[in-house]
C-alpha cells in the first residue's frame, strides 16, 4: 500500500536553513504526487490522464512539475517558481491490478484539491484513506463476468444452449484465474490455464451435439480474457507520444493474448476437435 506520509522537522531543523521548511514542504508534495501517480498507474489510468491529474494538483499547490512515466517506474520532480529550489521522487509502479473504481476516486482527488485548494496535509490522509480502497467482491465480478461473456456469445448468433455453456466455461475458468493470481502465480500461466479450462468445458457442444451453435460456444468461451484495456492505453499513450509505455502495454496485451489463443488451440487439440 502506497501512503505519503508527512516528514515531521524539528525547529532545529529548520533554524539551520532558513529555506529549510519550503524544501520539506518541495519534498512531501514531490512524494505525494509520486505516490499518486504510481497508483493512479497501477490501477490502469493512461499516462495523459496521470499527467492532467498531477498537473492539476501541482497547480493547486503553486509548484511547477515534470514528471517522466516509464514502463514501471514514475518520476515526478517539482520546483519553485521563483527559486532555484527542487526536489525528485522516484516511485515503482503500483502492483494493484485495473480498479475502475479506485481510477475514479483518485480522478475526483484531483479534482478536489484543485477546486477547494486542500491543502498538503489533507490531501495526503484523503490519499491515504482512497489507497485503502479494496477491490470489488471477487464473486460479484465473477458472477458478472460470466454474464457478460454469455452476452457475447448471444450477440456472435449464439443460442440458449451455447449461451449456458459460455456461462459455466467462464465461470470455471475464471475462477481458476482468480485463484492462481491469488497463489501468485505468473499471469502468462494463468492467461493459458484458464483459457484451456474454459475452451475444454465449452467443447462439449461439439463432442456431445449439444444446441445449434456450438462453434460459437467454444470461440467466445475465452472472451473474457482478452486484455482490452491495456490494447485501448497502448493506443492511447501511442497518440500521446508516449511510446515506451505504449509500446510495453502493447507487448504485454499480445503476449497475453498469445497465452489465452495456446491455452485454445491446446484445449481443441486434446478434445479431437478439428480446426476447419
Amino acid at each position: 500500500m502506497f501512503r505519503a506520509t508527512l516528514t515531521t522537522m524539528t525547529d532545529a531543523m529548520i533554524n539551520k536553513s532558513p529555506d529549510g521548511k519550503y524544501k520539506a514542504v518541495l519534498h512531501e508534495t514531490a512524494a505525494f504526487l509520486a505516490d499518486y501517480a504510481s497508483l493512479l498507474s497501477g490501477c490502469g489510468a493512461t499516462c495523459i490522464r496521470i499527467e492532467k491529474n498531477i498537473r492539476r494538483m501541482a497547480d493547486a499547490f503553486g509548484v511547477a512539475f515534470d514528471i517522466s512515466i516509464m514502463p514501471s517506474h514514475i518520476y515526478v520532480s517539482v520546483w519553485n517558481k521563483d527559486s532555484a529550489d527542487s526536489d525528485v521522487a522516484f516511485r515503482k509502479t503500483a502492483d494493484c491490478g485495473i480498479n475502475f473504481n479506485l481510477n475514479a476516486l483518485l480522478s475526483r482527488l484531483s479534482w478536489e484539491i484543485a477546486d477547494n485548494h486542500l491543502d498538503l496535509a489533507t490531501s495526503v490522509e484523503r490519499f491515504d484513506r482512497i489507497s485503502e480502497t479494496g477491490p470489488t467482491g471477487k464473486w460479484e465480478v465473477l458472477l458478472l463476468t460470466s454474464l457478460a461473456n454469455a452476452s457475447f456469445c448471444r450477440l456472435f448468433g449464439g443460442d440458449l444452449v451455447a449461451m449456458l455453456m459460455v456461462f459455466v466455461s467462464t465461470l470455471a475458468g475464471y475462477r481458476l484465474k482468480q485463484m492462481m493470481l491469488e497463489d501468485k502465480r505468473d499471469v502468462r500461466l494463468t492467461f493459458l490455464c484458464a483459457s484451456f479450462f474454459s475452451a475444454a468445458i465449452s467443447a462439449g457442444g461439439h463432442i456431445f451435439a449439444i444446441g445449434t451453435t456450438p462453434e460459437t460456444a467454444l470461440g467466445t468461451s475465452v472472451l473474457y480474457l482478452i486484455p482490452g484495456v491495456s490494447y485501448i492505453n497502448a493506443v492511447s499513450d501511442m497518440i500521446y507520444r508516449h511510446y515506451l509505455c505504449a509500446f510495453s502495454r502493447l507487448m504485454d496485451a499480445a503476449v497475453l493474448t498469445a497465452c489465452l489463443s495456446a491455452g485454445l488451440c491446446a484445449g481443441m487439440f486434446i478434445l479431437g476437435i478439428k480446426w476447419f
